[in-house]
């Protein structure tokens, strides 16, 4: 009789933990038929891959397009949920979204933690600086920019912080909330450096004259960007990864990367 209440009591556990699992798949492409909708995490504060442009109110960039496209293929309408970049992790693996697409850099923190797509935008990443136009020839390198009396503006919880905190050890480092908000802030000498990707500074000195990228063409790291999803899931996965790979073939995928990345077509 004791014997059987303990196969009683592991089945119960067993079925819990079943039922948590099944719980934990947030983006189960059966889930996502079933809902009708995909729910997509972004920050929304990313030019040019997922921006939401508040005289709009819609979100514009080369993550916009893969997002409806995604939910095209499957059949169902899309939903943004915002998200900020020091509750990314979090809300992935939490099942706030299904998928979050907004710039995300591939590395192996994420990887370690949460499923990765493959790659798009290789060759439009890495690291660099936005500066004053005044100030263009005053930096050249790192080192340059690693001065205590230079300030370095940076949005927490992504990349862009965990490069200068790694990196820069003289120079003031401000925390500023909103990413979309700091080249202005360095075009008004509210600062004098943003830690940013070169597609971003590509397009800031394009909208504001006062602002420059001098290294542009040496940037200080590179990677590529994935769309990120929790883990277990891999059908879905698997998905995502086709789409990516469909439109990589039919020349949507490059033709996108050149629009908003200005990555040139493989010849």
């Amino acid at each position: 009789m004791k014997k059987f209440k303990w196969l009683i009591l592991i089945g119960f556990v067993l079925t819990v933990g079943l039922i948590q699992l099944n719980c934990a798949e947030a983006g189960h492409l059966e889930d996502i038929e079933a809902r009708g909708v995909i729910r997509i995490g972004t920050t929304g504060d990313y030019i040019p891959m997922s921006y939401l442009n508040p005289k709009t109110g819609k979100y514009e960039g080369i993550d916009a397009e893969l997002s409806q496209i995604i939910a095209d293929s499957l059949g169902v309408k899309l939903e943004y949920v915002p998200t900020t970049w020091p509750a990314l992790a979090a809300d992935t693996q939490s099942g706030k979204f299904d998928i979050a697409i907004c710039g995300i850099s591939r590395n192996y923190a994420r990887a370690r933690t949460m499923a990765m797509s493959d790659a798009y935008g290789v060759g439009a990443f890495g690291k660099t600086i936005l500066c004053r136009k005044a100030d263009a020839k005053k930096f050249r390198s790192l080192a340059d920019i690693d001065k205590a009396d230079i300030r370095v503006m940076i949005n927490p919880g992504g990349t862009n912080e965990k490069f200068a905190n790694a990196n820069l050890k003289q120079a003031q480092l401000i925390v500023h909330k909103e990413n979309a908000d700091i080249p202005r802030q360095i075009a008004e000498g509210n600062a004098d450096i943003m830690i940013t990707e070169i597609v971003e500074a590509v397009r800031y000195v394009e909208m504001d004259a006062r602002l420059a990228a001098p290294l542009i063409g040496e940037p200080f790291t590179t990677h590529s960007c994935g769309i990120l999803m929790v883990k277990g899931d891999q059908e879905f996965l698997n998905y995502i990864n086709f789409v990516l790979a469909e439109l990589r073939m039919d020349g949507t995928l490059p033709r996108l990367e050149a629009e908003y990345l200005h990555v040139k077509p493989a010849e």
